[in-house]
């Protein structure tokens, strides 16, 4: 278990060496609050771990699970590259200073326009239909134009059925047992097929379904390489690496996955005499996932049929429990060490019966002005905010060496109108 859990001589949970309370007095909640050194330490890890076995590897940050600009920042000068799935993610990742060449666009039901855009800025574009193909066949010149395409290989896993991207259910990806045939009809027409790419899932603790998913994708790839003469220049297995959400969990040896999975990918690669392609991984949520609390101030204890801890925030400012039933571990963290004597439900301030937090989560006795830590608020979470219920979105923290940065200012009420326009007729003289 790694909850990431540190508590001060003051009985208050620390982020990245902050006092979280001291940190709520100063800037307000709700407020998401970022460990800096967590995110390269993640990093790291992951990089260390894969390079030792075999040293073409690249990681692609999944950058839906956090787009805030100087997170980028981070992951930029770490050396990561990005996996992009929207035009607009491909523009974030261009604004926070990735060259076009490290950014892979993997798009879904794209658009024409889209195709344009993400052409013109000269990302790498990542193909998931043999419809998107043929559109973008008319919209670029294809001879020699270089693509990669997403298989599905029929492995699907993940914490959640909407967060599982392979198997028979799944929208993603090209059919296995038509890669070979796309493959020859993009040659066909000129383009140049370098890649091939899969992603199975999110938040895959056990290694076994990413293992099988490498199998048959490397499969997949030699049949490829031999039926269709294509030659390789990178082999891509997606993200899904999980965190521990709750405490009855471990972290993913990540030293021993990486020996498995390259293992694996080297034994195919000989196999099927594919040279030394580039690999390719895109963690997300692994990178930035546990970098992170939400805090929020207790307002209300109501005793009724059950005992809520009512909170500044709902599901507005996350909405993973929600959409997802996920658990985030919660703590009182001005009293981080106390013994949990009572057994409650937080509850959030959104008007919606599924707004809760947490449902007989043991806590210390819990007081109106206490401040909550929902933690592993580092992915989804933020990037997942909206303003439902007229509630502007919180501010962001960075936590470097103990000091604090604001990296995205709180909304106030004007900005729930922005770009809204009410015509001359209906205003109020």
């Amino acid at each position: 278990m790694d909850l990431n859990l540190k508590i001060n001589e003051k009985n208050h949970a620390e982020i990245g060496g902050a006092d979280t309370i001291e940190i709520a007095k100063k800037y307000g909640t709700p407020l998401y609050v970022i460990d800096e050194e967590r995110i390269r330490s993640n990093y790291k890890r992951v990089f260390n771990a894969f390079t030792k076995y075999y040293s073409d590897f690249k990681i692609f940050y999944a950058c839906k699970a956090n787009t805030n600009l100087a997170i980028m920042r981070i992951l930029e000068e770490s050396g990561s590259c990005i996996d992009a799935v929207s035009p607009g993610e491909v523009y974030t990742s261009l604004k926070a200073g990735f060259s076009p060449e490290r950014v892979l666009f993997t798009g879904n039901n794209v658009t024409n326009d889209e195709l344009k855009y993400v052409n013109e800025t000269g990302v790498r574009i990542n193909i998931d239909s043999v419809s998107q193909l043929e559109r973008l066949a008319k919209i670029v010149d294809p001879e020699g134009y270089k693509i990669s395409f997403r298989v599905n290989p029929m492995v699907g896993a993940g914490h959640h059925e909407h967060c599982i991207t392979g198997g028979e259910m799944s929208k993603f990806g090209i059919k296995e047992n038509e890669a070979v045939e796309v493959y020859q009809i993009a040659k066909n027409m000129g383009f140049d097929p370098v890649g091939i790419h899969t992603h199975i899932g999110s938040g895959i603790l056990d290694p076994e379904p990413f293992k099988l998913a490498t199998n048959v994708l490397m499969d997949i790839a030699g049949k490829v390489a031999s039926e269709a003469d294509i030659d390789f220049e990178f082999i891509d297995f997606g993200g899904g690496l999980g965190i521990p959400y709750e405490p009855k969990e471990n972290l993913l040896a990540i030293d021993e996955f990486a020996k498995e999975i390259t293992g694996i990918f080297k034994t195919k690669l000989d196999k099927y005499g594919m040279g030394k392609p580039s690999m390719y991984i895109e963690p997300g949520r692994y990178i930035v996932g546990d970098a992170s609390y939400l805090l929020t101030t207790v307002n209300t204890v109501k005793n009724s049929y059950r005992k809520f801890i009512g909170v500044d925030c709902g599901f507005n400012t996350l909405l993973r429990p929600a959409m997802y039933e996920s658990y985030h571990h919660i703590v009182v963290a001005n009293k981080a060490n106390d013994e949990l004597v009572e057994k409650v439900d937080i509850a959030g301030n959104v008007c919606e019966s599924g707004d809760l937090f947490g449902r007989d989560r043991p806590l210390p006795e819990v007081e109106e002005g206490d401040v909550l830590a929902i933690m592993n608020t580092g992915a989804y979470s933020f990037s997942m905010a909206s303003q439902y219920n007229s509630r502007p979105r919180p501010c962001e923290v960075l936590i470097n060496n103990g000091e604090c940065e604001i990296i995205r200012e709180k909304e106030t009420y004007e900005d729930l109108f922005n770009n809204q326009i009410v015509p001359e007729r209906l205003k109020k003289n």
